[in-house]
């Protein structure tokens, strides 16, 4: 038997949840029509934001690194939906090769890396892992905490003319990146045009942007809305752009105050509009790159003007020391999700167009309106007591199956806007 957490919400239930759950047939066929028309990515992970009046994605991974924390038992539909995803790609694959992170020091990630790799093993591949690593020069074989065993090899050219990617007596069909490029392409990666490179370069950080994503999670939340009769504000975080700014230098601190106060002047006509009590408050963070870098919570315009030597420095750089040149001020959905006493948000994991499973985030000390991705969170696994498409119309929203279910339509609806965005991204032939 699956255990499954307890989750506390002090807030009313949503009558988004009952809405979803009322119709959840029109809500399946209208997901199952627009993988008609877009390729979802191959992987994909969203983090979401419940606040009882209000269920949002707040930000989307298209490289997660969190395999390791999902729950053993869903491992089979990893598997299966693995082998979907290969097989649009490149059905008679044998080889694919898995491009890392360079996190030879984080334990964590190198285990999401062998699992990654298992779930592929299992879905039929022969895998091997390679290196962007200067110092991995052989084969290398590293000891994780859970027992594991991982080897990198070093990576190189391959092929007629090195128009390949590949390791040594090993030549892909495919190339996995678990690696987001937030520091640019290197050499080894450019002008690879015979094989399936997945997911494409320009979904890396070095060209993406959240504000991007936000915009194609807008359409696609108004689409949505408008099947099932609802406020997209229900599901959809707002957001405005500072696209000049320059921490070190004070630079666009005038950009930003504006925006801010644009945003929360809209935002405070919604609480208004639906009774909400609480305080709007915005997520100040970068628009490009992830680890929890280069975030801050305003609940007034003032609060960035002036900042401390301090401040300015926790927002001017990002993963890999990347300079912050662009913001997006994105709407706060506070959380109203506890887990042993530690402010909760849920992160849902996606392969092809299947959710896979999901864990939460939990961190003492941060409060319901802060980045939880910070010092001192852990992960708990989210144990679905059936699978998240499968709503039990006898319980109510609050029970797990029926909790979990809607976030996976919202978290489906993040990656559909994540398909779109990629899409729209692609260079033009």
């Amino acid at each position: 038997m699956v255990p499954h957490l307890t989750t506390a919400l002090t807030g009313p239930l949503l009558d988004l949840e009952r809405r979803i759950l009322d119709h959840d047939t029109t809500v399946e066929r209208w997901l199952r029509t627009q993988w008609l028309e877009h390729t979802p990515p191959f992987y994909s992970s969203v983090d979401l934001r419940n606040a009882g009046f209000k269920l949002a994605p707040v930000d989307t991974n298209l490289f997660p690194g969190g395999f390791n924390n999902l729950n053993p038992a869903f491992l089979p539909l990893c598997v299966q939906a693995a082998m979907s995803a290969i097989e649009k790609i490149c059905p008679e694959a044998r080889n694919l090769l898995l491009v890392p992170e360079n996190h030879t020091r984080n334990q964590f990630y190198l285990m999401n890396v062998a699992r990654l790799a298992s779930i592929l093993h299992h879905a039929g591949l022969n895998v091997r892992i390679g290196s962007l690593l200067p110092e991995i020069t052989q084969p290398t074989t590293l000891d994780l905490p859970d027992g594991q065993k991982l080897t990198l090899e070093p990576l190189k050219r391959v092929g007629t003319e090195g128009r390949r990617l590949g390791l040594e007596d090993f030549d892909p069909c495919a190339v996995l990146l678990n690696n987001d490029l937030s520091g640019g392409v290197p050499q080894l990666l450019q002008n690879i045009n015979e094989q399936f490179l997945i997911p494409p370069l320009w979904a890396g950080w070095h060209v993406r942007r959240k504000s991007v994503h936000f915009a194609a999670y807008q359409d696609v939340a108004i689409s949505f809305a408008g099947e099932l009769g609802i406020d997209p504000w229900l599901i959809n975080p707002e957001f405005e752009v500072c696209g000049k700014v320059n921490f070190h230098e004070r630079a666009g601190e005038e950009c930003l105050a504006a925006n801010i106060d644009t945003l929360l002047y809209r935002m405070r006509a919604k609480y208004k509009e639906y009774n909400i009590a609480a305080d709007p408050f915005v997520i100040v963070k970068a628009d490009a790159g992830t680890y929890g870098m280069g975030i801050m919570t305003v609940k007034d315009a003032n609060e960035v003007r002036g900042l401390n030597r301090k401040q300015r420095n926790k927002m001017a750089v990002i993963k890999e020391g990347m300079p912050v040149t662009e913001v997006i001020i994105q709407e706060g959905v506070p959380t109203y999700e506890q887990v042993d006493d530690g402010t909760a948000e849920p992160v849902v994991y996606m392969i092809d167009r299947y959710v896979v499973g999901g864990f939460y985030r939990v961190n003492t000390g941060r409060a319901i309106n802060e980045n939880l991705n910070a010092p001192g969170m852990r992960f708990e696994p989210l144990a679905f007591e059936t699978g998240c498409s499968l709503p039990n119309a006898q319980l109510g929203p609050d029970a797990p199956p029926n909790r979990f279910y809607a976030y996976g339509v919202v978290a489906r609806l993040a990656m559909l806007a994540a398909a779109l965005e990629l899409e729209r991204a692609a260079p033009q032939t």
